[in-house]
């Protein structure tokens, strides 16, 4: 069984997917998913219940609607009663078919939620599915800031006082949008990918030292932010010291573990004279680049070596 820390409460669900409820033993917000996986009941029907797990949302379709048809009603009404004896979370009918009362029945017998959708079964799953994910998923809470740099979600990393907020209001006022400053919510929603937001009590908020907290969303409008940004890149801000080597032609390729991921990551110097919103913009398009399979630091390395090699032979 997917175990997880985090809930959503069905009324959630219900408006998200725009779900009718058919029958409901307790109000919506009182009811906790807590499993992100869902099930089509398909074995339980026909009988095997040794591996069901109630903390998953249960989803009928078409096919099984069929199969409880052809077997009749005697046989159908035993193998429903035995289903809703598990007690699931909740039960979703999708494609709009009628709940008579083979399903209702034992729903209200054992106090088991039916709800129903006009999308058909796989459409309907998927984007439950997808949402199950996001609520659900792993976090952490990362001291930083995340920003979008041309499409590209950047989480700037640094020492207190660095300028990790000075740099995101520059972006801002350079077109980029605002996702989170000082803490960043970070959910791992796949395999390979995570996504930022901010806490909701400082959304839209940034703190600059000096002048206090301002609303980037009052003073720039609402194309300065951003609800959510997957993270592609994590850049380091670190004050500049001397003799220290530091990546001059970006062969190294840094990354940065959050959640199991492996994030691609650059330090970046910080001194008098540097132009961070820039650096970080040019981060952010080389980034890019590379994903897109594009390495420059490696094209010059062998356009290096071929001339090495012409001029020794």
């Amino acid at each position: 069984m997917s175990k997880n820390l985090y809930f959503i409460t069905l009324d959630r669900l219900i408006e998200e997917l725009q779900l009718e409820e058919v029958y409901m033993p307790m109000s919506a917000l009182e009811i906790k998913i807590t499993n992100r996986e869902v099930n089509r009941p398909g074995l339980a029907l026909a009988g095997f219940h040794t591996v069901f797990e109630p903390t998953r949302i249960q989803v009928i379709g078409r096919a099984e609607m069929q199969y409880l048809y052809e077997i009749g009603r005697d046989l159908a009404d035993a193998r429903l009663d035995a289903f809703f004896a598990h007690k699931p979370v909740a039960l979703i009918i999708t494609t709009n078919f009628e709940v008579g009362d083979e399903i209702l029945t034992p729903a209200k017998k054992y106090e088991v939620p039916i709800l129903r959708s006009k999308e058909k079964t796989s459409p309907m799953m998927a984007t439950l599915i997808a949402s199950l994910n996001t609520h659900l998923a792993n976090r952490i809470t990362q001291h930083g800031v995340l920003v979008e740099v041309f499409g590209e979600g950047v989480l700037i990393l640094g020492d207190s006082g660095i300028g990790k907020s000075e740099t995101a209001i520059a972006l801002i006022e350079r077109g980029h949008r605002l996702i989170a400053d000082d803490a960043v919510e970070i959910k791992r929603v796949s395999a390979k990918t995570l996504v930022g937001s901010a806490p909701s009590l400082i959304k839209h908020y940034v703190e600059l030292r000096g002048i206090g907290i301002i609303d980037v969303r009052r003073l720039y409008g609402m194309g300065a932010i951003k609800d959510t940004e997957k993270i592609d890149l994590v850049i380091h801000l670190e004050q500049w010291e001397e003799g220290k080597m530091y990546d001059r032609f970006g062969l190294d390729d840094q990354t940065y573990n959050i959640l199991g991921i492996d994030v691609p990551s650059v330090t970046v110097p910080v001194r008098p004279g540097r132009s961070l919103p820039i650096i970080l913009e040019i981060a952010a398009m080389n980034n890019r680049q590379k994903r897109m399979g594009y390495n420059t630091a490696e094209e010059f390395e062998n356009k290096l070596l071929a001339q090495f090699g012409a001029a020794n032979e």
